[in-house]
């Protein structure tokens, strides 16, 4: 299976906004949940937010009420709305399934500073 592409990333102010996207493909992303996961300099990579195939969310406490995750399956894509972005959220950040079944993609960088 061919791993993720995410896109989307950027540089923002404390407080902005980004959306990112996926692009997966084949029968993973059809039969698994789905997730963002980040990685921060000198820290282990976390999943921030998943979503099943029927919609139900799970968001780490850090990005709740900032954070949305949504998917859809007819395009096997799935994003993630940021609002209200602090420093800490800077990392790159990966899709993949939860469990991660895919390889792991390129992410896209996300930094949150003035």
């Amino acid at each position: 299976q061919v791993q993720p592409v995410e896109s989307g990333g950027g540089l923002v102010q404390p407080g902005g906004s980004l959306r990112l996207s996926c692009a997966a493909s084949g029968s993973i992303f059809s039969i698994n949940a789905m997730g963002w996961y980040r990685q921060a300099p000198g820290k282990e990579r976390e999943l921030v937010a998943s979503i099943t195939t029927g919609g139900i969310t799970w968001y780490v406490d850090s990005v709740k009420g900032r954070f949305t995750i949504s998917r859809d399956n007819a395009k096997k894509m799935v994003y993630l709305q940021m609002d209200s972005l602090k420093p800490e959220d800077t990392a790159v950040y990966y899709c993949n399934s939860r469990p991660a079944f895919y390889g792991w993609g390129q992410g896209t960088q996300v930094t949150v500073a003035s």
